[in-house]
């Protein structure tokens, strides 16, 4: 039925290729102190800020490794650290202007391989590809309470 292919290791394999092309050319983008454990917060960051607690249960890590990752991002200057209007005793996690510039560039970066393999496969079956693999985490993550 899959004619050898292991969805495991085929995603992994593309998670780590595109990672790790993403974090070399951000790297030569002027940001070497950015990794992929990084990443996890960063791709969950909105211009307005997001609570750490928000952050973990986006990326799937406990809190206080997502209190870890942020402390880092805060010493490196790309977020900082601000009261929630909502509720004063509750933090926000926002990008500096530093930080700003860092997920522009990350999106670029990231748009640049989409379409790399969108004209690869064709817009319309990497639409379809996505939508297909979309529906197959969906359904994992439903299978295992993670959604």
């Amino acid at each position: 039925m899959t004619d050898g292919h292991d969805l495991g290791t085929l995603a992994g394999q593309v998670m780590f290729a595109v990672q790790n092309e993403h974090f070399d050319r951000l790297h030569r983008a002027g940001y070497p102190n950015v990794g992929p454990r990084h990443g996890a917060v960063l791709a969950y960051l909105t211009p307005e800020g997001v609570r750490a607690t928000e952050l973990a249960r986006k990326c799937g890590q406990l809190k206080q490794v997502v209190g870890h990752i942020v402390d880092d991002l805060e010493r490196l200057g790309y977020v900082t650290r601000k009261p929630d209007p909502e509720d004063r005793r509750a933090k926000l996690v926002v990008p500096t202007a530093k930080g700003r510039r860092l997920l522009r560039a990350s999106q670029a970066i990231l748009a640049d391989i989409t379409h790399r393999h969108a004209a690869l496969l064709g817009e319309a079956e990497y639409t379809k590809f996505l939508d297909n693999l979309q529906a197959v985490a969906d359904h994992q993550l439903e299978i295992t309470g993670e959604q």
